[in-house]
């Protein structure tokens, strides 16, 4: 007798994954029309709506806990919303459009994202700042560390590649929160890859072979960070990280979040997406990661990247869209 069972939870997955395409395509396609107009809380608004749309024929039963803010700060897509069609219980992380300015501004590395896991299996982050470090596969297990100083880290890291130091490249956000960062790391001998936005996609890059980016690190949104965790779980890497409170309140509300857990407790990348996971993308403006969305009179193209962590498989999808039958879609 044939097991059926195993064979049609695969053939779900993998249909589940192409489905997540269709919905960060929906909102790429929806904010590009947006791009270099300067109107970033309307670039932001059509991803929003056209992504919730699109959740509507996924074969779902999910509950959004990374998402844009409470019941009462968002329309769609706040943290609590069920969403989908029918189907297995599932976490949904999101972000409709990741780097909103840059793609206000048509600068690289707007994206918007998607991530499901199995419900339980993401760390219900609050809306704060997370201190993060990331690598990829192929690594020893402690080859980082988030305690340690960020040169002893980039000398680690150089030597399990078995590289110079000087031919490592750490990426962080340009802000002045990270000035000791950046001088410690060109202190070391590394380079410094300073991005203005857009920490998701950079997280992302440095676990891929292909990128010029070796090692993330830095503190951004702690929702980014979920993010980034469950690609780097598709991918093997590696992940560390702290939540960062500002004031009393934010720490309550992150142990209100996740009882009976230190919240300022170091997360692996386990206790960031656990479990089986799902990851898609979608470039908006292009980027180290992905094209950005290519319009044409009445269709587009668009650059997408889907994981499992089941598989481990990466796939790139190039989509061509026709306009004159995506009624969802702004022109």
């Amino acid at each position: 007798m044939v097991d059926t069972t195993s064979r049609s939870v695969i053939v779900s997955d993998r249909n589940l994954a192409l489905e997540l395409v269709r919905v960060t395509e929906a909102a790429a396609l929806a904010s590009a029309h947006w791009t270099g107009r300067g109107k970033k809380n309307d670039a932001d608004g059509a991803a929003v709506e056209a992504m919730r749309k699109a959740f509507d024929t996924v074969a779902i039963d999910g509950t959004v806990v990374i998402g844009e803010g409470e019941m009462d700060e968002a329309p769609m897509l706040y943290i609590g919303e069920k969403v989908g069609a029918g189907g297995p219980a599932m976490d949904i992380a999101v972000d409709p459009l990741e780097g909103t300015n840059l793609c206000a501004k048509d600068q690289p590395n707007s994206i918007t994202v998607v991530a499901l896991a199995e419900s339980g299996n993401f760390l219900h982050a609050p809306d704060v700042y997370m201190d993060k470090l990331i690598v990829g596969s192929g690594l020893p297990e402690d080859v980082i560390d988030l305690d340690a100083p960020i040169g002893e880290n980039l000398r680690n890291l150089a030597k399990a590649r078995g590289r110079e130091i000087g031919e490592i490249t750490l990426c962080a956000l340009d802000r002045e929160r990270h000035a000791e960062l950046i001088a410690k790391t060109r202190e070391a001998g590394a380079r410094v890859r300073l991005i203005s936005d857009g920490d998701v996609a950079a997280g992302i890059a440095a676990c891929l072979e292909s990128s010029s980016v070796d090692i993330y690190a830095g503190s951004g949104g702690a929702p980014e960070g979920v993010l980034a965790a469950a690609a780097i779980r598709c991918m093997n890497g590696q992940m560390q990280a702290r939540l960062l409170f500002e004031d009393d309140a934010q720490r309550e509300r992150a142990q209100k979040m996740n009882p009976n857990k230190k919240p300022d407790r170091k997360l692996g990348l386990l206790d960031l997406a656990d479990g089986d996971v799902l990851f898609s993308a979608t470039g908006v403006t292009s980027g180290f990661l992905l094209e950005g969305v290519k319009r044409m009179p009445n269709r587009a193209i668009t650059h997408s990247l889907v994981m499992r962590s089941k598989s481990g498989t990466l796939r790139f999808i190039e989509g061509y869209h026709n306009f004159t039958t995506k009624t969802w879609v702004s022109r």
